[in-house]
């Protein structure tokens, strides 16, 4: 099934994908628009501000995305229109699976300080209702484990973890409902260098294992580099150009992008 959302108010509309190539698409955006009201709530002739103009992309089944760009360009105005935490104001956002899961920057401000490991990638299940407490435990030991979570780090908080564990916490969290489709918001620009190959590396392991699709942001053109099949790149709100990696990265046709990859080297 695919999940239609409408930008301009009117009810979501589910439809079956009616092609091969669409059962193949994890998620479609045509032509999207969004921005925000300035001013407060009271305020008389509020202007809007447009951040994202005409954005048009897609993220097939198996693939890892990459979403470049300067700060400040709209890259976290988008996941938001993609999670459903901003209305656009135009276009389409077609959602071939359930809603997408993320996993954000900074692992020790999205992890509750007063409870541990277990509790946190746990905590979603308990939300959902759906399992007994029996069962919820067994799904977030599984999760640990495929993570590489260490058993003994398990009933540990936030302040006794590494970043590294941290964020691998951050990540089973976002998996323990098993979604197909994961936003990455810069998960590995606040680690070392070592530990960012760990954590790289075991986004592609859960890639295979789990049958996940990303869209990986970051501001590293290496990283992207090195984990991603295709980029985006974006300027002031716009996608100024995209492709496989190696065709964006050896052949960039704007001079905004060959800027990027010169300030990377």
């Amino acid at each position: 099934m695919s999940e239609r959302v409408s930008p301009v108010g009117s009810e979501t509309d589910l439809k079956a994908a009616s092609s091969p190539e669409e059962t193949e698409m994890i998620l479609q955006i045509r032509n999207l628009c969004a921005g925000y009201s300035l001013g407060g709530v009271l305020s008389r002739g509020k202007k809007f501000k447009e951040v994202l103009h005409d954005i048009s992309f897609e993220v097939r089944h198996g693939e890892i995305v990459g979403l470049v760009g300067e700060s400040g360009t709209g890259k976290t105005t988008l996941c938001k229109c993609i999670l459903g935490l901003l209305e656009p104001q135009s276009g389409e956002i077609i959602h071939y699976t359930k809603r997408p899961q993320i996993v954000f920057q900074d692992p020790y401000s999205s992890l509750n300080p007063a409870y541990s490991a277990e509790w946190s990638v746990e905590e979603p299940l308990r939300i959902f209702g759906k399992y007994d407490a029996t069962e919820r435990k067994r799904r977030v030991q599984e999760m640990l484990e495929l993570v590489g979570l260490p058993q003994d780090c398990w009933g540990a908080k936030p302040d006794e973890l590494s970043g590294g564990q941290r964020q691998r916490v951050c990540i089973a969290a976002a998996l323990i409902q098993r979604p197909r489709f994961v936003i990455a918001d810069e998960p590995v620009s606040a680690l070392d260098v070592t530990i960012q190959a760990q954590i790289l590396k075991l986004l592609r392991d859960l890639r295979d294992e789990l049958d996940l699709s990303y869209l990986f942001i970051s501001h590293d053109l290496n990283v992207v580099y090195q984990l991603c099949d295709r980029v985006l790149v974006m300027k002031r709100g716009c996608i100024v150009e995209q492709g496989t990696v190696e065709e964006v990265y050896d052949h960039p046709k704007e001079e905004y992008t060959r800027k990027l990859l010169a300030a990377a080297m």
